[in-house]
């Protein structure tokens, strides 16, 4: 057995760890805070960095970008590199807790949540969740998305969490498309 490790990084993609292009701006609505998202899964596919993943965090009243993150799993070489997990780590650091629920923040994926996702979105304390491409859609090109409970945005919902979904989806569809037709890996398909 080898040493045990000490500590884990995940990094940024070189493209995106000095800041998004657009990081001073704010985006009025969920459809340009998708539009935003999608156009770094586009990047992340293109860049050949990650999955065709991505994620953003915003100020749900100003629109406010406070973190993003893309699909780092096959770079980083960790499971739990997803897009959302990124940029809900990076939000924690940019606001000093890693409670949101009191920053009133709103994630905007370009996927639905797997699995492990929605109990990261649930312990961040995120207060909106807005999708992209369906559950149907990523496991449609092979993805496995673990055992998600059916209607897991009314559970959200009855917990006070707003869940929005199908925003942008026919553009975060090609994304995927495009992700499976350059021969990106399928990593943990269902088996």
């Amino acid at each position: 057995m080898t040493d045990a490790a000490a500590s884990f990084e995940v990094r940024l993609p070189s493209w995106l760890e000095a800041g998004p292009r657009d990081a001073a701006r704010r985006f009025p609505t969920q459809e340009a805070r998708m539009a935003f998202v999608l156009e770094l899964a586009e990047r992340n596919v293109d860049e050949a960095t990650g999955g065709p993943f991505a994620a953003a965090v915003f100020a749900r009243g100003s629109g406010e970008l406070v973190s993003v993150g893309v699909n780092l799993v096959v770079a980083s070489g960790l499971a739990l590199a997803h897009a959302e997990v990124v940029a809900l780590s990076l939000a924690e650091r940019a606001l000093g807790s890693f409670d949101l629920s009191e920053a009133d923040v709103e994630l905007v994926t370009s996927a639905e949540p797997c699995w492990m996702c929605l109990g990261a979105l649930h312990w961040a304390g995120v207060r909106s969740i807005v999708c992209g491409a369906r559950d149907a859609d990523v496991r449609a090109i092979g993805f496995d998305e673990g055992h998600k409970p059916e209607d897991w945005a009314g559970e959200f919902a009855r917990k006070g969490v707003a869940v929005r979904c199908d925003v942008g989806r026919a553009e975060a569809i090609r994304v995927l498309a495009r992700y499976r037709a350059a021969g990106g890996p399928i990593y943990n398909a269902a088996k």
